[in-house]
């Protein structure tokens, strides 16, 4: 039976009908959001990893990116989807369990960890080492140790203190990027660089689809960040919606400043050929082009501005993010119950916040030690982002077009898996060192996944009668279930605190239960299939 339509919903999500309490703050609005994932994508990341993509992409680095953001899109719908029907905590972690079934969502949180609890030490990482660049007195380690206690504050005092920093430093990071863009166009007209032409978006000389993908794979980077505004679902205040909406919308305008930007800087490149030989070393290509435009204040304010933007601006959104992926997991059991400890005042996960601190800082460290650290750190990053949007895919196909029968065919079926072919292809062309790397790091998920099914701690979420259960774990909201399960309709728990009771055995559940509001269903008046079998 296909889906009915139903009006936009304008009313905050309740995570007591999914199995938990409300336990952080509800008070983002959209433009919260939306800034949020401004600041995490980086309006101005192209600056840091300018001249890796340029060679990656044989020079034609607008088209990198403009096939980035389509994959990006792509993805940024599947989450749209899937943060409607579980609006929680969790990002993947929760779409992979309760689309799918428990163990998946464990592998996906534990792959998405490598995005999101090794970004906050790249970003340290490059923050330092940039800082240095323009400070040489003082050491990276101490760059390092300053951005992590700065961010640690902020995220500390809660999350309406998080949002007033992100747009004070969005608004710098835009005009940084207007300044170099109307400085750099003026450049081009005055005959500085090699002038106006089309070679950044398409160059026959070089052209050839593997190449581009590799090349897409390294600038996808700059788009990472989008999916953290997930993780922020129960402090939302507006409607399900509003977590898609800012997503699509955080992706169209960075996406928009990162082909607008690389264009200008590829233009004012003066020796593209070499550049695409020797590579970019130091990192400084992006401010050679601007030192080409406007001299050496251009480039000094532009490599400043990265060192703010990565190491304290992003830096402090992505710990954000990464401690409520933690919480969540630990709220499930799937983590050590001591990380879903909400602060009685500030109401942010703080546990969570400072075990993500203190990675940082480690992670930091030791990578500052070695020569490879940042590419070390990019790549097991990258992977592990690209990996889990995959899984993300498939959570939607299963959820949507399976389970509910949905009959939205462009939005459960076509969308999500021209995302996933995308991005397979990515990882495909990706870099073997990372492909190595990151099945490693999946290898070790399904170890620790064998060893908590081995001790009793299979995977399990919190489920309502709200929830259809299967033996993987719950399905679609809004169908009927009858259950043992002892958290009842309208009863919110934290799975951190109670042992689930083992499910009922399989019985058949009736369509006239679900119409007549009877023990049997919720009296939503959605009608059960009659071959759906529900625990």
């Amino acid at each position: 039976m296909a889906d009915t339509p139903t009006p936009p919903d304008t009313t905050p999500p309740d995570t007591g009908t999914h199995g938990y309490r409300q336990e952080l703050r509800r008070s983002l609005s959209f433009r919260d959001l939306l800034v949020y994932g401004l600041v995490f994508m980086v309006p101005i990341a192209p600056f840091g990893i300018f001249g890796g993509v340029f060679q990656g992409s044989g020079g034609m680095v607008a088209l990198a990116y403009l096939l980035g953001m389509v994959a990006m899109m792509f993805t940024a719908l599947s989450y749209a989807q899937m943060s409607q029907a579980f609006p929680m905590a969790g990002s993947v972690y929760t779409y992979a369990g309760r689309g799918i079934a428990a163990p998946v969502g464990f592998l996906a949180g534990w792959m998405i960890l490598l995005d999101y609890v090794l970004v906050p030490g790249l970003l340290y990482l490059i923050a330092g080492v940039a800082m240095n660049s323009l400070v040489p007195a003082v050491p990276v380690w101490l760059w390092l140790v300053g951005f992590v206690l700065l961010n640690t504050a902020v995220n500390y005092l809660g999350i309406e203190t998080t949002a007033r920093v992100n747009k004070a430093m969005l608004i710098g990071e835009l005009v940084v990027v207007a300044l170099f863009l109307g400085i750099g166009v003026v450049a081009l007209a005055q005959g500085k660089g090699r002038g106006f032409d089309l070679t950044p978006l398409y160059n026959a000389h070089t052209f050839s689809w593997s190449l581009i993908f590799g090349a897409v794979s390294v600038a996808v980077l700059s788009f990472l960040g989008f999916d953290g505004i997930s993780t922020l679902s129960e402090e939302n205040r507006d409607s399900t919606r509003a977590i898609g909406r800012s997503m699509i919308a955080a992706l169209l305008l960075a996406g928009s400043l990162f082909i607008a930007q690389t264009w200008v800087a590829s233009l004012l490149v003066t020796d593209p050929e070499g550049l695409i030989s020797r590579g970019d070393p130091d990192g400084t290509a992006f401010y050679d082009a601007a030192r080409t435009a406007a001299g050496g204040w251009l480039a000094t304010l532009t490599a400043a501005a990265t060192a703010v933007a990565w190491g304290f601006a992003n830096s402090l959104v992505a710990q954000a993010a990464t401690s409520r992926l933690l919480y969540a997991m630990a709220r499930d059991r799937q983590l050590p119950a001591f990380l879903a400890r909400i602060h009685p005042k500030h109401r942010v996960p703080v546990n969570a916040t400072l075990l993500t601190a203190g990675i940082s800082l480690v992670l930091g460290l030791y990578t500052a030690s070695r020569e490879d650290g940042i590419t070390l750190l990019g790549t097991l990053v990258n992977f592990g982002a690209l990996t889990t949007f995959l899984v993300l895919h498939v959570s939607v196909v299963v959820h949507y077009l399976v389970r509910r029968r949905s009959r939205d065919y462009w939005r459960h079926l076509v969308a999500p898996v021209l995302g996933f072919a995308i991005l397979a292809y990515v990882v495909v062309n990706a870099d073997i060192a990372a492909q190595r790397l990151g099945f490693l790091w999946l290898a070790v998920g399904i170890a620790v996944l064998v060893g908590l099914t081995a001790t009793g701690r299979r995977p399990r979420l919190a489920v309502t009668s709200g929830e259809t259960v299967t033996s993987g774990g719950p399905a679609a909201t809004g169908e009927p279930v009858t259950s043992g399960d002892p958290v009842a309709a309208g009863e919110a728990v934290t799975a951190a605190a109670e042992t689930p009771t083992p499910a009922a055995p399989a019985v058949s559940t009736r369509a006239a239960d679900a119409d007549t509001g009877t023990p049997g269903g919720t009296g939503s008046g959605l009608r059960a299939r009659p071959d759906q079998e529900q625990l």
